[in-house]
């Protein structure tokens, strides 16, 4: 396979801080990846050096197999980021249509309009949008070059629940039509659902790689949750066998381990005051949880 991205120990410091450190990753062509991590994580840095808008303090970073400032690799990326900006006294049509002049085979206005669920808009101001429909005008933006690679971070922030249903559907045809995707959100559900990888980075480094399932098997395992009786108490659940976390919300009990059967075994050994009893696979949010809780004790 191609190569879309690659990092070869990525260092970027900032007044002596490293932002990123040491990051090595490569991306085959087509490949949905989520670049996971919290606030101050590393992230935007990351995809920054990637797109060229800043140079790595040491470690060289590939894009399609060149320089991300070379024009001709430029011309085959678009780029969705946090802020987006639009222009006045511009329609949404109009803005759309300006952007897809900046390249040589564009996808058309209609289709635009189509996969951005612009079509209602294309005659509003585009400064007259609400933050969701901005929202969605950057992502015509970006798709406007029919990128083969686009990045898009937090892309959903302020979408309605129709608008993001829209995107994730538009973002599974582009994996379809073979393209690569590097998306950032603090919606791991997206993540979970939309990602073929995930890539998670703390404090700049590289914690973990691999697929959805791959993630949250490692991580996270089964969990057990119920309803806790009023006498049941976290230091009671925290002394059962092979228990790696707990969490509570109300008096629902969520009991995270490697081995659920032994764990439920115990608690009903015990007596504890338990109903509406489930075991499930744990959630990429559990294990992404889990993951940072790990690498900030260690």
């Amino acid at each position: 396979m191609t190569t879309a991205i690659e990092l070869r120990q990525v260092t970027k410091q900032f007044k002596g801080k490293k932002a990123v450190d040491g990051l090595t990753l490569t991306v085959e062509q087509g490949t949905v990846l989520a670049l996971l991590g919290p606030n101050g994580a590393g992230k935007t840095t990351t995809i920054s050096m990637i797109l060229g808008l800043q140079e790595p303090t040491s470690g060289t970073v590939k894009l399609l197999g060149g320089h991300p400032k070379d024009q001709r690799v430029r011309d085959r990326i678009g780029a969705m980021l946090q802020d987006v900006s639009v222009i006045d006294n511009l329609k949404v049509a109009e803005t759309i249509d300006l952007f897809r002049h900046y390249y040589a085979n564009p996808l058309s206005l209609e289709q635009l309009l189509l996969i951005s669920g612009l079509e209602a808009e294309r005659n509003k101001m585009a400064s007259a949008l609400s933050g969701g429909q901005q929202r969605r005008l950057g992502f015509a933006m970006a798709a406007a070059g029919d990128p083969e690679i686009i990045f898009l971070d937090e892309p959903t922030v302020g979408m309605d629940v129709s608008s993001r249903q829209l995107f994730w559907d538009t973002i599974r045809a582009m994996a379809a039509r073979g393209k690569t995707v590097v998306l950032t959100t603090h919606y791991l559900e997206e993540a979970d659902q939309l990602a073929d990888r995930v890539v998670v980075i703390n404090n700049g480094k590289l914690i973990a790689d691999g697929t959805p399932s791959e993630i949250k098997a490692a991580t996270t395992g089964r969990v057990i949750s119920f309803t806790a009786g009023a006498g049941v108490t976290h230091e009671l659940l925290r002394a059962m066998p092979g228990v790696s976390d707990i969490k509570w919300s109300g008096r629902r009990v969520e009991m995270f381990g490697p081995d659920t059967d032994r764990l439920l075994t115990a608690l009903i050994d015990k007596r504890v005051d338990m109903k509406d009893i489930e075991v499930r696979s744990g959630g990429l949010e559990d294990a992404f949880q889990t993951l940072i809780q790990k690498t900030n004790a260690g």
